[in-house]
This record gives structure tokens, sequence and C-alpha cells, in this order.
């Protein structure tokens, strides 16, 4: 139980880099992409790699069933989380209704097809060679890390519900405007 914790907490913190990553590529003028108060995460990410690592091994034994299932499972958080966030936070972190083929803004096609092209390297190469790490930490740990975690949850849904996703913004006093 332990290492699926530190697995989703990973895969959180790496979808943040990735969005950042992706927000400074296309020069997209909002570059900050957290979900949280204090934790660099973007628990989307998190739970979409949970929910491909959960599919049976019949379907992660082929390629072509994990591209399709991988963009499926993660396609469907995606719009679970954004349906959550929409009636738990009152926000959206993303939209995607200028692109093609997108549902209600929430997902949209492209993004579906480049989900299950992740799923590939998630399921034979970053997890194979993550998950001893994940089981190696320390229970002592776990318990901390995970209580510290639900109260940044906590703390982030309710500052979004009074101020959107500004408020979760208390670096940017301290970041020049032309890095914001």
């Amino acid at each position: 139980m332990a290492g699926i914790f530190w697995a989703f907490l990973f895969y959180s913190f790496c979808g943040f880099l990735f969005e950042i990553t992706f927000a400074r590529l296309i020069a997209h003028p909002k570059r900050d992409r957290k979900c949280h108060l204090a934790l660099p995460v973007c628990p989307v990410y998190g739970m979409g790699a949970l929910a491909i690592l959960s599919l049976p091994q019949w379907i992660k034994a082929s390629p072509l069933l994990l591209y399709l299932f991988g963009a499926l499972c993660a396609t469907a958080t995606e719009w679970c989380l954004s349906l959550f966030y929409e009636q738990a936070a009152g926000t959206a972190f993303w939209d995607y209704s200028a692109l093609r083929w997108n549902l209600r803004g929430r997902v949209c096609l492209p993004f579906s097809l480049f989900w299950g092209f992740l799923a590939l390297p998630l399921v034979y190469l970053v997890q194979p060679w993550a998950a001893p790490y994940f089981s190696a930490v320390p229970a002592a740990f776990t318990i901390p890390a995970a209580l510290f975690y639900l109260g940044d949850a906590a703390t982030s849904l309710y500052l979004l519900r009074r101020g959107g996703t500004e408020a979760l913004r208390w670096y940017a006093r301290f970041t020049p405007s032309e890095v914001r």
C-alpha cells in the first residue's frame, strides 16, 4: 500500500514537471502548473498512472492493447478529475475547448492519443525501474508524508474554492513577473 502512495506522488510530481516543460515549450502565458498549495504536483498524472498500472497483465503484455486501454484510462481519469475540480474546488485546471475533437473542454482526442503513447514507457520502462524504490521507503516516512499530502490537498481545495487557481500562487510575490 505504501508503494502505491509513493508511486502516486512520484507520477504526480513527474506530471508537474511535464506540464511546466510543455508550457514553456509552447510559450503558454500560464507557466505555473501547480494544483496544490505547497507540493509541486499534478494529481491527475498520479491518478492516471495508477489507473494504467492497474490494468490487467494481459493488456499490459500487448503494446497495442496497452496503448488503447492506457489512452482510455488516462482520458477517463482526466474527465473524472476535471469534474471533481469543477465541483469540489470551483475551478478548472485545463480547458481543451479550443482544440478540435474535445468533449466539453475536459478531454480531447489529441491528448488522449498522447496519453496512450505515455502508457508504453510508463509500464515497460519507468514503473519497473521505480517500483523497487517505492517499496523501499520506510513505513515511518509514509504516514507523515501521506498526512502532509492530505493536509496540502485539503488546504488547496479550500483556497481554490475561495480564490481560484490564483490563490495557490503564494510564491508570485517573490518571482519576477517575466518568469511567472
